[in-house]
């Protein structure tokens, strides 16, 4: 579940200018390490606005296109729920730090142009080792969107 949710993705999510479905909009993950800033600077609007974005840079790393997206009304909990399938990076090499989580975003061009949406801290620290690594998404989503 997500940890932050930027404020350019919230004004976005508001007025419409962002499909989280397989549809209009390229929706990436991006492994992040411990250097990362990402998990504090909300106020950013685009993915050069970070002070240290601090990306995974261990071997056979890639950010990851988003498949099978779905968003759900959780009527019970009074939510809707954005889920999509886990994500497995093949052989992902040990980087130079650990990896802290994932951060999500509009991919438009380049970094120049491309939104942060939200990031995802893991409960701990990782490092592949060369291994597949592969993040589960909880069954209840990968951002949880609930009344305030």
């Amino acid at each position: 579940m997500a940890s932050l949710v930027y404020n350019n993705a919230m004004l976005l999510m508001g007025t419409a200018g962002l499909d989280l479905t397989e549809g209009q909009d390229d929706i990436r993950v991006a492994l992040v390490m411990t250097n990362t800033t990402a998990d504090t600077e909300e106020e950013i609007a685009l993915m050069n606005g970070f002070a240290t974005l601090d990306q995974m840079d261990g071997a056979n790393y890639a950010r990851k296109t988003l498949a099978s997206q779905a968003i759900a009304i959780d009527t019970s909990n009074d939510r809707v729920e954005f889920d999509h399938e886990d994500l497995t990076w093949t052989a992902l090499g040990n980087g130079t730090r650990a990896i802290q989580g994932m951060l999500y975003l509009k991919h438009v061009t380049n970094d120049t142009d491309s939104i942060p949406l939200f990031f995802s801290e893991f409960t701990s620290s990782q490092n592949p080792g060369g291994s597949d690594f592969t993040v589960t998404i909880d069954a209840q989503g990968a951002l949880q969107l609930t009344q305030g």
